[in-house]
Parts: structure tokens; C-alpha cells; sequence
């Protein structure tokens, strides 16, 4: 059964680290049920940024975690193929995929980091503390972005409303001084002036 790729779009700002997890399971027909895939199964993870540049583009196990770096704001298509239409044994199935995506500070596995980096529980809040400034000011960043952008499309659609009005004007004025001549020489021909 040839199945179209699992496509999910995220909104991303410049210079995040989004990471995806993912698990796949697959239909059994005699359960009933959705069971854990076999490892011979395999899914591959492309990424396309707002303007439809590949940022990753990976083949990965029935289970697996992605993270890619964000440089350009906007809408990130994520799409998971799975090799499954290559298995037989599969034909005719169903598969579920599990997906699980963290952008920001919720990426940062911070008991880890204490225990790789040897840093107390002040150091590490205070770690917190920075990196959850740092995203406070990529979001302010984004949103003056994103001000920016529909300040430049508010402006376009006025000035073409604008436009769109003085035009309308011109048509009316000409219908009406046309409409004037058109019957003032049909008046002259009839002689009723």
C-alpha cells in the first residue's frame, strides 16, 4: 500500500534547534492491535525551511530523534516517508507514527548537562535562567519580524486599495461624461434640442 509521506508544519524562528522523536507501530492483524515495528523497518526524515530548501534529509531506524538548525523564520514542513511499500511483509497494513517535536529551552536536557558540565544546582538554574533569557529575546526578535512583515502587507494593501478607489473614480467620471455626450447627440438627432 503506497502511502503518502506523514507531513507535520512547524512555525520556527531563526536559529533554534528544533528535535523531533518519533516511534513507529505497525498493525497486527491478529492482536488487533498497534505492536512495536520491527527494526527492518526504516523512516526517512526530510526537512524544507519556509523557502523549500532541503535543511535535512536522513534515513533513520523504526525509532529514532532529529534535530536540525532553524536559520530562516517561518513555516517548516517536516515529512516522514517510510520505506514500508518496499516490504512485503507489510503490504496491506497500517503503520502509526508517533511524533513528538520540542523547540527551545525544552530541548535542553538540563539534568544531563549538570552532570556532563559538574555544575551545582545554582550554576545549573542559573544555565536556565540564561538560556530562557536567550529565547525570551529570539521570541521578541521573531515577533519584531513578524511585525515587520505584516506592517509591510497592511501598507501594500492599502496602497493598493488606494489605488483600486482612484480608479474606480476615473471609470465613473468617464462612464458619466460619455453617458452625457451619448445622449446629447442622440437628443440633437432626434431634435428635441
Amino acid at each position: 500500500m503506497d502511502r503518502p509521506p506523514e507531513r507535520r508544519e512547524e512555525r520556527e524562528r531563526p536559529g533554534l534547534e528544533p528535535e523531533g522523536n518519533y516511534k513507529t507501530q505497525l498493525w497486527d492483524k491478529q492482536a488487533e492491535t498497534f505492536l512495536p515495528s520491527t527494526p527492518g523497518l526504516g523512516m526517512h526524515v526530510e526537512v524544507k525551511d519556509p523557502d523549500g530548501k532541503v535543511i535535512l534529509s536522513r534515513q533513520y531506524g523504526s525509532e529514532g530523534r532529529f534535530t536540525f538548525t532553524s536559520h530562516t523564520p517561518g513555516e517548516h514542513q517536516i515529512c516522514l516517508h517510510s520505506n514500508s511499500t518496499r516490504m512485503s511483509l507489510f503490504a496491506g497494513g497500517k503503520l502509526r507514527v508517533h511524533l513528538d517535536i520540542q523547540i527551545g529551552e525544552h530541548t535542553n536536557n538540563y539534568p544531563e548537562i549538570a552532570a556532563k558540565d559538574k555544575l551545582t544546582e545554582l550554576q545549573l538554574r542559573v544555565r536556565q535562567l540564561l538560556d530562557q533569557v536567550e529565547q525570551i529575546q529570539k521570541e521578541q526578535n521573531y515577533q519584531r519580524y513578524r511585525e515587520e512583515r505584516f506592517r509591510l502587507t497592511s501598507e501594500s494593501t492599502n496602497q493598493r486599495v488606494l489605488w483600486w478607489s482612484i480608479a474606480q473614480t476615473l471609470i465613473l467620471i468617464l462612464t458619466g461624461i460619455w453617458q452625457m455626450r451619448h445622449l446629447k447627440s442622440f437628443f440633437e438627432a432626434k431634435k428635441l434640442v
